[in-house]
């Protein structure tokens, strides 16, 4: 029997992970892992946490602390003083989190890019079509978080909330095999839209924390400004956050599909 070619391993693998982390019963899954995830109970902490590490890249060394009571405490964890440092330059953005860089660039008239041949539109995303046109032309990033990430996500520069908007929705696994495959994934899954205007130039800027599986959950501070590296929130677990900018901003150098950025390094500059 000869041995399957590498393509056909990673397809199988692919299709294995597809068919784990989105066809079960999304809600219940997340329901029962948010209460597991929960118990504080030491042991259970660090029995999950080691069980965690061999399936992730878990970096707890910039943590602000070293025990957690529960793995929610340890997803949720804050960082030491100054493990971020935030770009000072008022003309540029900073990523609100750490992530990998997704799809990202120009907003084709109101059309966002999800993955290769699969498209949605900002209307669809923020269920506003108004606000939809203000950012035609514009500039967008999708972010993921991983699992083994921090999970909180800061202001990217000084800035007023304007209007924070929940969109009910589903809980699909936002991994790239799912980004791949579901059409418009995005816009089905529970998020916020929170609409922001620049404190210096008044631009506008809103960012969209999208919710998954095993989360359900995003977090927002109930204050309406904040300064530039301030915590805005967090996430229960992994997730995306999509960042809209009208078109007088760029990309950073550097700021690619696939890159890596942490919070507070550039992301977008003023043109």
């Amino acid at each position: 029997m000869t041995e399957a070619a590498p393509s056909a391993k990673i397809s199988l693998l692919e299709e294995l992970n597809f068919l784990l982390t989105n066809r079960i019963p999304r809600r219940l899954a997340t329901r029962l892992f948010g209460h597991l995830s929960r118990i504080e109970n030491p042991l259970l902490a660090r029995a999950g946490i080691g069980f965690w590490r061999l399936f992730a890249d878990l970096d707890l060394s910039d943590s602000a602390e070293s025990r957690f009571a529960s793995l929610h405490a340890c997803f949720t964890r804050r960082l030491k003083e100054g493990a971020r440092p935030i770009e000072p330059d008022p003309a540029i953005l900073t990523s609100p989190c750490d992530a990998l860089v997704g799809t990202c660039g120009a907003i084709a008239g109101s059309t966002l890019i999800q993955a290769k041949g699969l498209t949605y539109t900002l209307a669809e995303l923020v269920h506003d079509s108004a606000l939809a046109e203000s950012y035609a032309g514009g500039r967008f990033v999708t972010l993921r978080l991983t699992a083994s990430m921090y999970h909180r996500f800061h202001a990217p520069g000084d800035l007023v909330v304007r209007r924070v908007t929940r969109i009910a929705g589903d809980a699909w696994n936002v991994n790239p095999i799912a980004v791949r495959r579901i059409e418009k994934l995005f816009c089905r899954n529970e998020r916020a839209v929170v609409e922001c205007a620049l404190k210096e130039c008044e631009a506008r800027l809103t960012l969209v924390p999208v919710a998954a599986i095993l989360v359900a959950g995003i977090r927002l501070h109930a204050r309406a400004s904040y300064d530039k590296g301030e915590e805005m929130g967090w996430f229960e677990h992994g997730s995306t956050i999509i960042v809209l900018a009208p078109d007088h901003f760029a990309l950073c150098d550097g700021v690619r599909e696939g890159a890596a950025i942490r919070m507070g390094r550039p992301l977008l500059r003023k043109t």
